[in-house]
């Protein structure tokens, strides 16, 4: 499986979590694998799962970065790519910047509204300013 693609899996992973709040990250994990043979690799793994051990520490930073909006307003599509691009940015210094912003544009463009793509880069752009990445 290439990047790109073990990329979106990832994000179909924590987009199920943000919708599914009830379930565990290996409930959905184990549904999507097992039921649905959504392929993964160490990188998914690495990513959905980083998320569950970091959770409140991303949320924290995206929450950070949303400068003049309520998190409430923010779309499940946008949540995921947000956790998924800031997961990257914060402990997988191995991916460059302007990869993981531009990956997830390109799944903002996918998955969201027309313009919602222009709000994740904005957020994106901020939480990796914040972090010394720019």
């Amino acid at each position: 499986m290439n990047r790109k693609t073990a990329r979106e899996n990832a994000f179909i992973l924590l987009f199920e979590k943000t919708i599914k709040e009830d379930e565990t990250f290996e409930e959905i994990f184990l549904k999507a694998t097992c039921e649905r043979a959504l392929e993964t690799d160490e990188y998914v793994k690495k990513v959905f799962f980083g998320n569950a051990e970091n959770e409140r520490i991303v949320d924290m930073k995206i929450d950070e970065c949303l400068v003049g909006w309520k998190k409430e307003r923010v779309s499940y599509v946008a949540k995921a790519v947000l956790k998924l691009a800031t997961y990257e940015l914060m402990f997988m210094e191995d991916i460059p910047t302007k990869v993981s912003i531009n990956e997830a544009v390109e799944l903002s463009k996918k998955y969201d509204d027309d313009k919602a793509y222009v709000f994740v880069n904005g957020v994106l752009n901020k939480i990796a300013e914040s972090l010394g990445r720019k």
